[in-house]
């Protein structure tokens, strides 16, 4: 007898995570920020600079990064994410996809965001 059930993903849940990171990546490729203090306008002053070439990305970005953990936080309470998984798989994803996303934005995007200030 065939089974009519339909496949699980494995990304189920982790769609917004993996997805919405690349794209961060991407768009911090073409932004091209300054890494490094030395190579900040304000460096051996006191002022505020900032990263990018237009300094309202010092706002865009973060705002980015917010709207990107609330879609992952979304994905999780969707039904299609819990289709034919247990409570434990469930709370693991949920707890990979936020924990991923926080600490990519803390550790990556962060220090970028204040070096120059």
């Amino acid at each position: 007898m065939p089974d009519h059930t339909p496949r699980r993903s494995r990304l189920s849940g982790l769609w917004a995570c993996f997805v919405g990171g690349a794209l961060l990546a991407l768009l911090l490729a073409i932004l091209d920020p300054i890494t490094r203090r030395e190579d900040c306008p304000n460096y051996g002053g006191n002022g505020n600079a900032s990263s990018y070439a237009n300094p309202a990305w010092d706002l865009y970005l973060p705002l980015l990064l917010l709207v990107w953990m609330v879609l992952i936080v979304v994905e999780q309470a969707l039904p299609i994410t819990r289709r034919n998984r247990d409570r434990f798989d469930v709370a693991t994803r949920a707890a990979a996809a936020v924990g991923i996303s926080l600490v990519s934005s803390c550790c990556f995007i962060l220090p970028i965001q204040i070096v120059c200030h």
